[in-house]
């Protein structure tokens, strides 16, 4: 199939994407080429565009940016030495990148916030969504603040982030988990779903403004890395792909944007 049909296809099943505004779409290269094999990450960073040269794939699937920016991209950076660079390599090698971002983060059952639920071992149904789909509620059975952070951070250690921030008094219960995707993470929005501790992620939450605010008014707030909080709905993005196109799609894990380095007392 050709990468274009691919893009048609996928923005078809978001009834609540604007074709012509939204963000998935070919980025860059042949929107004609023939797709048989493709890689799927959760950025095109320049590293992981090599990687799919390297592994002859034919197209790669991405959730954020190629090009650094959320909408056009390339045309925002045109003047951008290291933006032509990057083009110039993906067209060289006769790559097409391939944006799935706004119909993801909303996909039912399979995209952002349900992967990323599962994957926390909240369970695979919210108990509330808000803010038009992007935020979800999870119920589970009372816990401390402190035990539910450490069994995230275990979780999370095995994509790449072994610890977690946390933003609260180690000994609150919590019960009404509120998980989001990227900059959908609003604190005051989980607060109205009726959440009493918000996981954030570092895309868009900022500690002296909206996680102060949350403190002051006794709401503990966890943040992680995005990467981190979208690696699982990668792995489902991929097997989608699989089992929705006559194509063989691979997953390359990104997880934590960052290392932690540090000393052990």
């Amino acid at each position: 199939m050709r990468a274009i049909e691919m893009r048609e296809y996928l923005v078809a099943q978001g009834d609540w994407l604007d074709k012509d505004k939204t963000v998935d779409r070919i980025i860059v290269g042949n929107p004609d080429k023939e797709v048989k094999r493709v890689l799927v990450s959760w950025i095109s960073s320049f590293a992981a565009v090599k990687r799919a040269v390297e592994g002859g794939y034919d197209l790669f699937v991405t959730h954020e940016p190629t090009f650094w920016k959320h909408a056009h991209e390339f045309q925002t950076f045109e003047g951008s030495e290291l933006a032509r660079r990057k083009r110039d390599y993906i067209l060289e090698h006769d790559l097409t990148i391939l944006r799935c971002h706004d119909l993801w983060d909303r996909f039912p059952e399979m995209g952002i916030p349900w992967a990323w639920g599962r994957f926390l071992g909240l369970g695979n149904q919210p108990a509330a969504v808000g803010a038009a789909g992007y935020q979800h509620r999870y119920d589970i059975a009372p816990v401390t603040l402190e035990a539910f952070a450490r069994d995230m951070a275990r979780r999370t250690a095995t994509i790449g982030e072994p610890s977690v921030q946390v933003v609260g008094r180690p000994e609150q219960i919590v019960s009404k988990i509120g998980i989001g995707t990227g900059c959908g993470c609003g604190i005051p929005a989980y607060q109205e779903m009726g959440c009493d501790l918000s996981i954030v992620c570092d895309d868009g939450s900022c500690y002296w403004e909206n996680i102060q605010r949350a403190e002051d008014g006794g709401h503990p707030v966890i943040r992680v890395n995005h990467g981190t909080s979208e690696e699982p709905g990668m792995i489902t993005l991929t097997a989608y792909l699989n089992q929705t196109f006559p194509v063989k799609a691979d997953h390359l894990p990104h997880g934590s944007t960052f290392r932690l380095v540090g000393t052990v007392s």
